[in-house]
């Protein structure tokens, strides 16, 4: 019984944490609830950074109600300080007596010492309950604290025979309005959107977040949504300084492998930030662009490309989700695929994907799935 009710207040604690899904970058969203004999006296969660933690927000509801309460929370209390101050010391001084934590910090500032003061302090401590849940809350945080690297997570659409575009290049619209809205929430909840500069100059995208915050499930109509920053890798610079989205609300970075050319400047006055990483055959190395983009504290990442860089990102392992639309037609065998893959000749050659989720999109299918050597 203890097991079960554990579970429904710590379910109501992800719940919680899922109502920060498009604020807290670059944070970890975090939910938190606080029962006192059998009765829930407080609930927050962490709604954008430099503001309360879920803790500090449930402790602030429960008032006095919280001495002896037990404390659920999607992850272990902090123990630094940050923007704000440690929530360990708020949770001590309001005399909790139990903190059931559904995983541990993978931040090393915390990494298991939030839970350990808490404990010298006599109050009782756990964690590891819904941890598989909680953890899908925080894919980027997670591995940008243990991988120093985002979450990358790559968006296509296809019809039914595997193709995204026509011979000529044509591809609007591939999906329907369900999906293109779908897709508007994956940019919402990512913290940067990625393509290569032949997608930009082949259909100048706007790259932004074209949503309200009434158009987002769990989030009120006065929240702020912010735009992703846009990222672009563009090795020679050709991003052209009157593209589309260089008008639009928002950053742009192009990561290029030589930023001292003359085509620099004419970026660089039109607001773009411009970042120099390796090569890797005369392109961008990817992988070093992607680490780049964590020490810029970037959890997610949205990658929307061609075939040519989702092929290189796949090939070098570094797509840790495929996010693929499925449109029901046909559009021939002169049309353009998915993936470049060059090398792929034999049956053993072929990529492993774990399907996650499988979904209806208003007429079209969304497909979920992990790579294997991801």
């Amino acid at each position: 019984m203890k097991q079960a009710r554990d579970c429904a207040h710590m379910a109501r604690a992800i719940r919680l944490a899922e109502q920060g899904l498009y604020t807290t970058d670059p944070n970890p969203r975090v939910g938190c609830v606080l029962v006192r004999q059998g009765q829930t006296v407080g609930e927050g969660f962490h709604r954008r950074a430099g503001e309360p933690h879920a803790e500090r927000n449930a402790l602030a509801m429960a008032g006095r109600q919280a001495r002896g309460a037990t404390v659920y929370v999607t992850l272990e209390p902090c123990c630094h300080q940050g923007r704000t101050p440690p929530c360990t010391d708020a949770l001590i001084e309001a005399g909790v007596s139990r903190v059931v934590a559904a995983m541990r910090d993978p931040n090393p500032l915390v990494a298991g010492k939030g839970l350990e003061q808490l404990s010298q302090a006599g109050i009782q401590v756990e964690h590891g309950l819904l941890e598989a849940q909680a953890r899908d809350l925080n894919p980027g945080f997670i591995k940008r604290m243990q991988k120093a690297r985002p979450y990358l997570r790559c968006k296509l659409a296809m019809s039914l025979d595997g193709r995204t575009a026509m011979a000529t290049g044509e591809s609007k619209w591939i999906t329907c309005d369900a999906a293109r809205r779908d897709v508007q929430r994956l940019r919402a909840r990512s913290s940067a959107v990625m393509t290569g500069i032949d997608t930009v100059l082949s259909d100048d995208p706007s790259m932004n977040v074209r949503l309200g915050a009434g158009d987002l499930e769990g989030v009120t109509s006065d929240t702020h949504i912010r735009q992703p920053l846009r990222v672009i890798l563009d090795s020679r610079l050709r991003l052209p300084p009157a593209a589309r989205m260089l008008g639009l609300p928002g950053q742009t970075l192009v990561i290029c492998t030589d930023a001292s050319t003359p085509r620099a400047l004419p970026l660089e006055t039109a607001g773009v930030r411009l970042k120099e990483v390796a090569q890797d055959d005369r392109r961008v190395d990817l992988d070093a662009a992607l680490r780049y983009l964590a020490e810029q504290e970037i959890n997610e990442v949205l990658l929307e490309t061609g075939p040519t860089l989702a092929g290189s990102a796949l090939s070098a392992g570094l797509i840790d989700e495929l996010i693929i639309y499925l449109a029901p037609h046909i559009m021939g065998d002169g049309a353009r695929g998915l993936f470049q893959l060059p090398g792929l000749e034999r049956m053993q050659d072929r990529i492993p994907l774990w399907i996650t989720d499988v979904r209806a999109v208003g007429e079209d299918w969304r497909i979920s799935a992990r790579p294997e050597r991801a």
